[in-house]
């Protein structure tokens, strides 16, 4: 049977999962009678909570007599680095697109890994049923997108094909066709896409993908470059410089059939296997046959942008909602998930109870976080930095991101003015259809920092917001930070509703009433740019006199809800987030007030 190796990239929400999904169903890997979900490769809890696409995913259909590998791939920044090992596996991509919404920053992103790889990609343009879907247009930006690229003349005559993944079809002329649904995308990929370039010589395979199994233990998925691959068969681990890390046996060898992985007697050249049986073996490391002496090159990564301090938790109520607490757990825990995630970057503080975890973006920490949360884990985290680097000259450069926003007409001057404050250049402004225009930044990410929640206030939530890592400039100069103070409060209990109520007139509230507070613990947004200590857990005082009406129950203004991503971009250096599996609290880097007061003055002094 032949092989095909196929990638389908695109930006966040542009359909390639149900894409996927459609493809698994008409190529007949369920029965008739079946009963599937949507979104049948995003089986991890946080991918179907956000509906998005967050670890690379492989699966295969068999279309006549080909078997056809599927690796599906994230649409965020903040993922690329999924996006940029998995390149290493295929021989050709489908560049999905909206049909509306047209090429994004990802969509970017991903291209110019692709072309610089030498592929020649399929572009589909999806969503073509959308009542405001431009698709001339588009495909003209798709096209000027790769020549901006640098595609050569090959990449640049690419086929097109127009359709609705989701509703299980797409055609050559964007008119769909009667019976044949996805039948012209797998026919054009059978076609188009060159079989897997298979080398000379004995066994090699670089890790792409780790996991971990109850049963297997580490299994390791990758594409066979040469030779075969057999169960119990001797390899030896190669490091990117030569070093020999392991020599083991393989337990097993497992193939992707659908959604299932099969185990099979033997892999061969060209295929996308997962090979279980070895301890130390990871991502970028080259597992071969131990005659092999020079490791297979891996795809180079792109460096972190964003930087956080994972504290152990300090608090009062530290211990009382998670199991794992101790700053050996955490260290255990992040070195094993930087194993498998190469854009992750852990360094351990000198005093050994903090950890800086580097990364792409917020969201990519946030998601990491959550899932600590899930699996028990108490931590504190501070506020997002960005990772400065230097040029020759010694000069102190920061990453400038490209930054793509889609807003109501009435809202733009808002978004121009907030992002000028944040020292943002716009680079273009466009209509986009339907009284929207899309407006072009590159701004620094230092300043793009806690802007989400800002922009969503100032557009009345109708602004959608895309961005991408595009270069390391000179800093810009000073920030504004958040204008705001907080309502700190001064004493350990439980917060009283009618404390609650005599404070409203001082902010808002992020907490609501019989909520456990600690001292130092952040209760509120101060209506002033001052920090306030109040007292959160005094009660009314209790009298033998009584009337009618009197004592009414209180109603209280509905608190603001910090969720962990406003959470993290909202807070300020020296402040945490206290993360626990039931509770996201915010609190000051010191609880006690004698001590924030030494603080300040050092800072202020230019000591701290």
């Amino acid at each position: 049977m032949q092989l095909r190796n196929i990638a389908i990239i695109a930006h966040v929400d542009h359909g390639k999962t149900t894409l996927v999904d459609e493809l698994l169903k008409q190529s007949g890997v369920f029965r008739d009678n079946q009963r599937t979900s949507e979104r049948m490769m995003d089986f991890n809890d946080i991918e179907r909570e956000r509906g998005i696409t967050i670890l690379a995913k492989v699966t295969s259909v068999v279309w006549k007599d080909t078997r056809i590998n599927i690796v599906d791939t994230p649409g965020h920044a903040d993922f690329g680095g999924e996006v940029e090992r998995i390149l290493n596996m295929v021989d050709g991509v489908i560049v999905l697109v909206d049909a509306a919404e047209g090429q994004m920053p990802q969509t970017k992103f991903v291209v110019s890994k692709a072309l610089k790889k030498g592929l020649c990609p399929i572009v589909a343009i999806n969503k073509i049923d959308r009542p405001d879907a431009r698709p001339d247009e588009v495909l003209n930006e798709v096209f000027d997108l790769f020549a901006a690229l640098g595609a050569t003349d090959e990449q640049l005559d690419f086929p097109i094909l127009y359709g609705s993944g989701r509703n299980g079809w797409m055609a050559k002329d964007g008119t769909r066709p009667k019976d044949q649904g996805l039948a012209p995308l797998f026919d054009l990929v059978v076609c188009h896409v060159p079989l897997p370039a298979v080398a000379e010589g004995p066994f090699r395979m670089i890790g792409t993908i780790l996991e971990a199994d109850p049963f297997l233990g580490r299994i390791i998925t990758g594409r066979i470059y040469s030779g075969f691959i057999k169960p119990n068969q001797a390899v030896k681990v190669l490091s990117q410089r030569g070093e020999i890390l392991e020599i083991g046996r393989i337990s097993k060898i497992l193939a992707f059939r659908g959604l299932e992985r099969q185990t099979i007697d033997e892999g061969v050249a060209g295929d996308i296997v997962a090979i279980a049986g070895l301890q130390k073996g990871t991502v970028a490391d080259t597992f071969c046959d131990p005659s092999v002496t020079e490791p297979i090159s891996a795809q180079p990564i792109d460096l972190p942008t964003i930087t956080m301090s994972f504290l152990v938790n300090d608090s009062p109520l530290a211990g009382m909602e998670g199991n794992k607490i101790t700053s050996r757990v955490i260290r255990d825990w992040l070195l094993k998930e930087a194993d498998g995630n190469i854009a992750l970057e852990i360094e351990e503080s000198i005093d050994k109870d903090s950890f800086y975890v580097s990364g792409r973006g917020e969201l990519q920490l946030a998601v990491l976080i959550e899932n600590m949360r899930r699996e028990g884990f108490e931590l504190s985290v501070s506020r997002p930095r960005v990772v400065m680097q230097k040029d020759e000259s010694g000069k102190v450069l920061e990453p400038i991101e490209e930054v793509i926003i889609d807003v109501d007409e009435k809202y733009s001057g808002i978004v121009v003015q907030k992002l000028s404050v944040r020292k943002g250049e716009m680079i273009e402004l466009k209509p986009s259809g339907g009284n929207c225009v899309r407006l072009v930044f590159q701004a620094p990410t230092r300043g793009l920092i806690g802007y989400q929640s800002e922009l969503l206030t100032d557009t009345h939530g109708t602004a959608v917001m895309n961005r991408l890592f595009h270069s390391y400039e000179p800093l810009k100069g000073e920030i504004p930070r958040r204008v705001n103070g907080v309502m700190i409060s001064n004493d350990n209990g439980e917060s009283v509703a009618y404390a609650l109520f005599n404070l409203e007139d001082r902010g808002a509230m992020i907490i609501d009433a019989g909520v456990k507070v600690y001292q130092g613990m952040i209760i509120g947004i101060h209506s002033r740019g001052n920090d306030l200590e109040v007292n959160v857990v005094k009660g009314k005082k209790l009298t033998n006199i009584r009337a009618a009406g009197k004592d009414e129950t209180i109603k209280l203004i509905p608190p603001i809800k910090m969720t962990l991503e406003r959470a993290l971009s909202w807070i300020q250096d020296d402040e945490l987030v206290e993360v626990t599996p039931k509770s996201i609290r915010l609190r000051k880097l010191y609880l006690d007030p004698h001590e924030r007061k030494r603080f300040e003055k050092k800072r202020s002094s230019g000591v701290a």
